[in-house]
């Protein structure tokens, strides 16, 4: 039987970071579902896409490859574009783009697709609740918004993104809104999931909570 992880929480809470440690400490392939409708907003902008136009958008998402490679790189029709999804233009757009109904169908499938059969973890939005419903093992992820907007400030100034801790905050705020009252696949709690608050953890820590709980199981 496949083993599959799945990872659920607000941006910032350290899901991908989690994800990615557990993928090697445990031999998984790591499917970044964020990744994904980031690809759809970049081939937006570079369309001249508007986000009025949601039937070219759908068309978009439906038309794209999107495939990722061991070193945990994001391709778009074969180009790396792991750094360009992570600019300021794509991160104001992703949010409405993720929340177009058929854009969402037509990812949800290609996730489902890539995790067929396989060893994975996934995270993102709606992993445990719509994607991955049949997870072996749920995890839900949180963290206090100040510390969110400041860890993604600090990712931001490593990759060379320059935007203020305060617009990042405000991003943050409007992302969790618009991910939690999404008419499909919006971030929610359930029972089955294992919640970790990280806010005063350090990654070491939330990777460790994470296997006890997988070495319970």
């Amino acid at each position: 039987m496949s083993i599959v992880i799945a990872i659920d929480g607000p941006a910032g809470s350290g899901k991908g970071t989690v994800a990615n440690i557990l993928s090697e400490k445990l031999g998984l392939v790591y499917i970044d579902t964020g990744a994904m409708y980031r690809c759809v907003a970049l081939a937006s902008l570079r369309e001249n896409c508007a986000l009025e136009d949601q039937e070219k958008i759908i068309e978009i998402a439906n038309r794209i490859q999107i495939e990722f490679d061991e070193e945990r790189r994001t391709f778009l029709d074969g180009e790396d574009v792991s750094g360009l999804i992570r600019t300021k233009e794509v991160s104001q757009i992703v949010s409405p783009i993720s929340s177009i109904v058929a854009v969402r169908e037509i990812l949800v499938k290609k996730q489902q697709d890539i995790a067929h059969g396989k060893n994975v973890i996934m995270e993102g939005r709606d992993i445990t609740t719509v994607v991955l419903p049949d997870a072996n093992y749920k995890f839900y992820l949180d963290a206090d918004v100040d510390e969110r907007a400041k860890r993604r400030f600090l990712q931001n100034q490593e990759s060379g993104i320059e935007m203020s801790l305060e617009e990042i905050k405000e991003n943050i705020m409007k992302r969790d809104y618009n991910d939690m009252h999404k008419e499909v696949g919006s971030l929610m709690r359930t029972d089955d999931q294992v919640y970790i608050d990280t806010t005063h953890l350090t990654i070491d820590e939330v990777v460790e909570k994470m296997l006890e709980v997988i070495k319970e199981k």
